[in-house]
């Protein structure tokens, strides 16, 4: 079966806010999904539905092939969540944490313990297996919440904002891990960011605005549909440049906005003398996201 995850018109309220509505998307195997708004666009409300924990208003949730009315347990078997925040006992040491999360997927003994060394050589945990929860760095944490959501070798992997607020060595090893899972053992995920260079990674990308599907598409289709191309252009003065267009001054140069590559090419063939250092580059999904919702996503912060 290729599609993991379906969402069929799915619906939510919270009084008279509308929270979701009339929500469609699907979820290939394999697949890395972005799920992109700012906070209160519904990705948690979302998830939240997908995993069992809040009750939908309307709409079909089919994870792995079972529906969420019909069959939920077996759909929290096929998931694992790392949510947000911590869902793990901060007095507790990181071994005996994973120990009594593993026991409810009835995985004990010498199970347990070649699954946590699997996990610790993964996610490179051996040296804080001893220490308690509470007592860890806000990295060394996230990566004691993603070894919790693995214990049971979920076909789905849920991350929702992984990476916030981490440093960028401890970034680069999740994405590392996320990438080998992926690779090795096929894995779907399932991620919301606020990091637009994360989504322009992944195989598709839905952006939510107010509870609904904003745009949707691969990333460089989405950048071909609501950002054009820019030219950074280097050593000229901003009174050339003013004839080309619109354009941003950068520090040690200009930011020419054009539609696409073929308005670059007559715009440098026009203007050789002024071309002789510069580069092409597609619009980023920040430009796709400021474009489709009018709001700014960058950096864990929603303006």
């Amino acid at each position: 079966m290729n599609t993991m995850i379906e969402i069929s018109h799915l619906s939510k309220s919270f009084g008279t806010v509308k929270a979701v509505q009339d929500l469609s998307f699907q979820v290939r195997k394999g697949e890395l999904f972005a799920f992109l708004g700012i906070n209160g666009a519904g990705k948690s409300t979302t998830i939240n539905i997908m995993c069992g924990q809040l009750a939908k208003d309307a709409g079909r949730v089919c994870i792995d092939g079972a529906d969420l009315d019909q069959d939920a347990d077996c759909i929290k078997r096929s998931l694992g969540v790392v949510f947000q925040n911590s869902v793990l006992d901060k007095h507790l040491s990181v071994r005996d944490n994973l120990e009594s999360r593993a026991a409810l997927y009835g995985i004990s003994g010498k199970a347990f313990r070649e699954r946590l060394e699997e996990l610790a050589d993964l996610l490179d945990f051996h040296d804080l297996l001893k220490r308690t929860l509470g007592k860890l760095s806000g990295g060394q944490r996230r990566r004691i919440d993603i070894a919790r959501a693995l214990l049971h070798r979920p076909k789905i992997l849920v991350l929702d904002e992984p990476t916030t607020g981490l440093d960028p060595q401890t970034r680069n090893l999740l994405w590392n891990v996320i990438h080998d899972l992926r690779k090795q053992e096929n894995m779907t995920v399932f991620l919301t960011t606020h990091y637009m260079e994360e989504a322009a990674d992944a195989d598709y990308v839905v952006i939510l605005d107010s509870g609904k599907i904003a745009a949707e598409g691969i990333p460089l289709a989405l950048k071909n549909t609501y950002t054009g191309d820019f030219i950074t252009l280097y050593g000229v003065e901003e009174a050339q440049v003013r004839g080309l267009g619109s354009y941003t001054p950068l520090r040690d140069a200009f930011r020419i906005a054009v539609p696409n590559t073929a308005a670059a090419t007559e715009l440098i063939v026009r203007h050789p003398e002024l071309f002789q250092d510069y580069e092409i580059t597609k619009g980023r999904m920040d430009d796709v996201f400021l474009a489709v919702t009018g709001k700014k996503l960058t950096g864990g912060e929603a303006k």
